[in-house]
C-alpha cells in the first residue's frame, strides 16, 4: 500500500509541474501596478493563512521520516532540491494567472484556475478542472499518508488509545487511524465557509510549530553534546519562530474570537487526554476496551507493529 501511495503521489506531482509549464506562458497586459493596494500586518498574516494552507505540503516530509531510506541524507535533498523548484514553478504559476485575468475577474472568480483557462485555452478550458481534480486528489493522498502515521505515533507514545497504534497485517498502514483522519474530515465538511475553518486551523497549527521550534531550541541550549544527525544553523528556526509568531499574534486584534474558538479546540483535547489516556479507569472500562479492540481487530485485520516484527523473525 505504501508502494502505490509513493507511486501515486509521483504521478500526481509531474502532472502537476507539466500543467505548471502550460500556465506560466503568457502577456503582461494585466500586470500592471501589481503591488498597489493596502496593507496591514493582520492582511497579510490572513493572506499567509490561505496561501500557508494551499501550499502546506512542504511539511508532511518531516512526519515520516521512518518511511524515508536513509532519511539523514535524503531529507536534506527533499529539502534544499525539491522545495525551491516546486516553489519556483508555483509562484510563476500564480504570476500567470495575475498576468491573463484582471484583478477584477480574479476577486469575481469562484475557481481562478477555470477562469485562466477559459481566457488562455479557449474551447479546451475543461482540461483544467481536470487537472485541478487530480492536483486535489494528490493532495487528498499526501495528507492521508502522513496524517495516518501522526496519529500512529501519538499512540505509540502514549498520547492517544492503544488502538490508533494498530496496522493492517499485510499492508502495513495503520487503518485505525486513517479511518478516524477521515471521519474527522467528513464532519468539517459541515462548514460551509471554507476560510473560518483555515483562520481556526491555521492560527493554532503555527502556535504548535512555534512551541515545537522553541523546544528545539531548548534542547540545543541544555543538551549541547546531545547527537543530532540532521542539523541546521541555529539562525534558521529563530527566523522560523518569528515568522509564526507573527502569523499567530497581529490577527488576534482584528480577529479575537478565531483566536478564541482555535484555542476553545485544542484546549479540549487534556480532558479527554486525562479521562481516555491517563486517567485510572474502573475495570468494566478495560474488558469493554479490550473487547472492542478485539472485535475491531478481527474486522479490520490489523495487531500491534511488535506482533508482525516477531511473526517476521519467527519465519
Amino acid at each position: 500500500m505504501k508502494k502505490w501511495e509513493e507511486k501515486l503521489q509521483g504521478v500526481k506531482n509531474s502532472r502537476r509541474l507539466r500543467r505548471k509549464k502550460v500556465y506560466i506562458e503568457g502577456h503582461t497586459e494585466h500586470f500592471e501596478d501589481a503591488f498597489k493596494g493596502k496593507y496591514s500586518p493582520t492582511d497579510i498574516s490572513l493572506a499567509f493563512y490561505s496561501g500557508l494552507f494551499a501550499f502546506g505540503g512542504w511539511n508532511y516530509l518531516n512526519f515520516v521520516t521512518e518511511e524515508l531510506k536513509d532519511p539523514y541524507k535524503n531529507l536534506p535533498r527533499a529539502i534544499w532540491i525539491a522545495l525551491p523548484i516546486v516553489t519556483g514553478v508555483y509562484v510563476l504559476a500564480n504570476v500567470a494567472y495575475f498576468v491573463v485575468l484582471s484583478k477584477e475577474e480574479i476577486l469575481n472568480s469562484p475557481a481562478v484556475a477555470v477562469s485562466f483557462g477559459v481566457k488562455t485555452f479557449g474551447n479546451f478550458y475543461w482540461v483544467v478542472p481536470i487537472f485541478v481534480a487530480l492536483s486535489t486528489f494528490g493532495g487528498v493522498n499526501g495528507v492521508l499518508f502522513t496524517s495516518g502515521r501522526l496519529f500512529l505515533v501519538g499512540s505509540q507514545e502514549g498520547h492517544l488509545p492503544e488502538l490508533f497504534s494498530f496496522i493492517h497485517v499485510k499492508r502495513m498502514t495503520p487503518v485505525p487511524s486513517l479511518i478516524f483522519t477521515c471521519v474527522t474530515s467528513l464532519c468539517m465538511l459541515f462548514v460551509s465557509d471554507i476560510f473560518i475553518l483555515i483562520n481556526y486551523y491555521s492560527q493554532i497549527l503555527w502556535l504548535s510549530i512555534a512551541a515545537s521550534i522553541a523546544g528545539m531550541l531548548w534542547l540545543r541550549h541544555t543538551q549541547p553534546k546531545m547527537v543530532r544527525p540532521i542539523r541546521v544553523n541555529t539562525i534558521i528556526p529563530v527566523l522560523f519562530i518569528a515568522c509564526c509568531l507573527f502569523l499567530v499574534i497581529f490577527p488576534i486584534p482584528s480577529y479575537p474570537m478565531n483566536t478564541v474558538v482555535s484555542l476553545a479546540i485544542t484546549l479540549s483535547g487534556i480532558p479527554v487526554y486525562y479521562l481516555c489516556v491517563k486517567q485510572a479507569k474502573p475495570k468494566f472500562y478495560h474488558r469493554f476496551m479490550k473487547k472492542l479492540t478485539v472485535s475491531i481487530q478481527c474486522a479490520l485485520e490489523i495487531i500491534l507493529p511488535d506482533e508482525i516484527g516477531h511473526k517476521l523473525s519467527d519465519a
